[in-house]
Formats: C-alpha cells, structure tokens, sequence
C-alpha cells in the first residue's frame, strides 16, 4: 500500500510516504503496549490536562490543520475549518467529562454492597477513513486516552499527512511516546495487528466490505470490536413541511462534503402530495452548484476524494440507469484533471435497481415518491443499511412518531443527521454496531468490573 497525498481538485501528487517496516511497526506495538502500563495509572486530570492542550492547539492553529484536509481529499476550506472545531470540542468534551462518565456506579443488592468499577482494555487499534480526516480520529482517540487506553491508528493511505499532523497533535499536548502512535502500515500487517495479542480492541469507521473483514479478524481473535459502517439515509418529507426549509436541509444533507459523508442524506422520501415541488426546487438548487477549487470561498461542490471514488460513483449511476432509473440531473463526470461530478439526482428507482440498495457516497441524489406517511416508513425501513435518517414536518408530535418508526441509529426531526460530542453516532444492520461520541462512547472499552462485598456469616 502507498500512502499518497493527491490534490483531487487538479491530480498533483503532493507527498509520498513509506510504509513501516515489520522492525518499525514491533519497535510501536511495544511502546504502546509499555505506555499503557503508566498511562492506565495516570489521574484523570494529568489526562485532562494533555486533552485540554490539544484542543487549545487545533483553535489557536486552524488554518494550519484545515488546509491538509482540503489538499489531500478535496473539502471545502470552510468544511474543514469547522472540521478542526469539531474536533476539538470532542477532545474538550472527554476532558472535561471522562472522570463523570466513568465514576463508580453503587448498586443496591438485597444484602451487602455492591459496586462497579471502570478500567480501560490496554491497547487499542482504530481503523479510520478519509471522509473525515480529524473528527474520526478525535471520536475515537479522545475517550478512549480519557479512560486510560492507548492508541494505535491506521489512517485511510490518501490522507497522511493529516494522520501525522494529528498524531504530532498529541506529542506537542505532552502525551506520552506510545500513548496515540499513527501508523503508516500495509493490509498484510493490519491483519498481524489485529491478530497481535497485546491489541485488547479493535474500532472501525469505514465501508460495510471493510467491516465484514476487520469485524471478522477481530472476532477471530476474541476482541471487542466497533463497527461504524456504511449508510444510505432516509430523508422523509411529510406534506405538511415546510417546503423552502426543507429544501434547504435537503441540498445541505446531500451535498456536505460533496456527499461523502456516511449519514449523508441518500434517499429522498417525499409523500405525493408535495413530490412534484419538492422535486422541482430541489432540482433548481443542485443545479445551482458550482464546481472549483475547494480553497476558493466561492466554490459550493468541491471535488470527490479521489479519480477512483469518481469512478465508483459514474459506474453506480450508469448500472442504475441500465435498470430503469431516470437521470434528472446532471449524472456525468466533468472534466479529466480533477475528480468532479456532476449534482445528479435519479428517480424511478424500483426494487431490483442498484440505487435502491446501493450507498452512493457523492452529489447523487435518489428521489422516491410514495402515497402516504406509512410508505415513507416502510421504504426507509426497506433497506440493509441503519446509521441515521431524517423526517421533516411541522408537527413536532407526528415527527418523534415516525422517528420512532424507522429502524435506524439516529433519527433527527426538520435537520438532516449530524453529529455533536454530546450526541451517541451509531448504526445497527449492515451500518454497524456500537457508539461514538456522548457518555456512550467511552464506554466501548472499558471494563465494567462488578465488586461485591457480602456477608460472611450469610447461610450458602
């Protein structure tokens, strides 16, 4: 595996890094796993107080952490800006929290006392993506030190210089050598990490194949796993939403990070009283994107991450087609240099259609239309994927009812599914399982340990 940074705006080849050798990667394996042997007894608040300064140096340096994640997979600057806040706050919110969050819970047996206590795994090993460069690092780094693990990382290969910018992040706080090592490692020795018995936990945020590998690794060996996967989100438009709004959320929902996002809104669910408006402004605003350079403020839709995720994309498109879809928009590449595609949107998606299962991780848009509130559940519930979903309405009761109804992680109600350091993010079905984020996620990897104390004298 080659870890390459490329300009997906324009194909220039920005760095090259090698990977570590079996040597290099042991030499690692072996700090984390003596690190951990102090870290673990470290107070929360020495543990704060290295989180606390990471998070002060992503505010007090953005532009130096944002402009990375624009080069090497192609956000838009203001996306990545508010990608680095993002993390930092979820760095700040375990700082701040973890002690609260892991504190001794007192149970109340019917005799005697009982207590349980937290303690962390020992070493853990995440595997992250692109999508995100930061924010999927700090959701799983920042709890996970909290509770007194360390790290091990394999970043996606296109974005290293981003890894290596967040693992010197923790260097530069006063972490400890061992306590969050990137890795810069091959498939072949991800497995031999996984397989390592010093690795106590394995976490995963990446595509469902990759999933039903590392899940499969990881269960092998007897490890705790997390799995945040793939996703196709249901966008649910009642007939009494506001119809503007709505359609404002719906171009934010797809085209946030030119819609390589895992709780992007995928599948747009609109009840054929509204259909045809909807449709109709919807298509007005993609169309009204414009292609460029992602550094430049004026650019809407930047580039997808790479020529590759281009041409998964138009091949998606072109089979859906090939069954039945209708294009209404857009539904081509645009240009050779950089990895641009048109904002598209299909309709007369059936059953049997790649789009109707597939995940389109891009400005692809998939537009249903159904009779009734009871429809729209049951295509949302018509699909393998559960990370997130969205239903708008103005009636806020009726909204908590459909959300209810649909079988997903998350399910947000006139916004599309986002994320936040005090919101739970998972998925079940194909899209996963286990939390991020919240009071929930640092509750992965820590040992729950029961304590008893009984009486001596009772009777057997």
């Amino acid at each position: 595996m080659t870890y390459q940074s490329i300009n997906p705006y324009n194909g220039t080849v920005l760095k090259t890094f090698e990977e570590l050798t079996d040597k290099q990667l042991e030499i690692a394996i072996k700090a984390a796993e003596q690190c951990f042997e102090t870290w673990r007894h470290t107070s929360f608040a020495a543990r704060s107080a290295v989180l606390k300064r990471a998070a002060a140096i992503l505010r007090s340096r953005v532009e130096d952490f944002a402009r990375p994640i624009t080069l090497e997979m192609g956000k838009l600057l203001e996306e990545s800006r508010g990608e680095v806040a993002l993390s930092a706050d979820i760095i700040d919110y375990y700082a701040e929290n973890a002690e609260r969050f892991l504190a001794p819970q007192q149970l109340s047996p019917a005799s005697g006392e009982a207590t349980i206590e937290s303690s962390p795994f020992g070493v853990l090993f995440g595997v992250e993506p692109w999508n995100f460069p930061y924010y999927q690092l700090a959701r799983f780094v920042a709890p996970n030190l909290m509770a007194g693990n360390v790290v091990l990382v394999k970043h996606a290969s296109n974005v290293p210089q981003c890894a290596i910018a967040f693992a010197e992040l923790f260097m530069e706080a006063g972490a400890p050598l061992g306590a969050y090592t990137n890795l810069l490692i091959s498939k072949e020795q991800v497995t031999r990490v996984i397989a390592d018995p010093r690795i106590k936990g394995v976490a995963l945020t990446g595509s469902e194949a990759a999933g039903a590998i590392v899940a499969g690794q990881a269960g092998g060996a007897l490890k705790k796993s997390t799995m945040e996967l793939g996703g196709s989100d249901a966008f649910i438009v009642l007939e009494d939403a506001d119809l503007d709004e709505t359609v404002r959320w719906a171009l934010w929902g797809r085209i946030n990070n030119a819609g390589q996002c895992c709780v992007a809104a995928k599948r747009f669910i609109v009840v054929e009283e509204i259909a045809d408006r909807f449709l109709e402004k919807f298509t007005r605003a993609m169309d009204g994107l414009k292609m460029g350079d992602p550094l430049d403020k004026t650019t809407t839709l930047a580039p997808l991450s790479s020529k590759q995720a281009l041409s998964n994309l138009v091949d998606q498109v072109n089979r859906s087609v090939a069954k039945g879809a209708h294009i209404v928009l857009g539904g081509k590449q645009v240009g050779e240099s950089g990895a641009f595609m048109q904002p598209t949107i299909l309709t007369d998606i059936e059953p049997g259609n790649p789009a109707y299962t597939e995940e389109f991780f891009g400005p692809v848009a998939l537009f249903f239309r159904v009779p009734n509130e009871d429809a729209a559940v049951a295509l949302a519930n018509d699909s393998s994927f559960g990370l997130g979903g969205s239903v708008f309405t103005r009636d806020i009761a009726r909204g908590k009812r459909v959300a209810s109804r649909v079988d997903t992680g998350m399910m947000f109600i006139n916004h599309p599914t986002w994320t936040a350091a005090d919101l739970p993010f998972g998925g079940i079905k194909h899209s996963g399982y286990g939390r991020e984020l919240s009071s929930l996620g640092i509750q992965e990897f820590v040992n729950k340990k029961l304590i008893r104390v009984a009486d001596i004298h009772a009777p057997a």
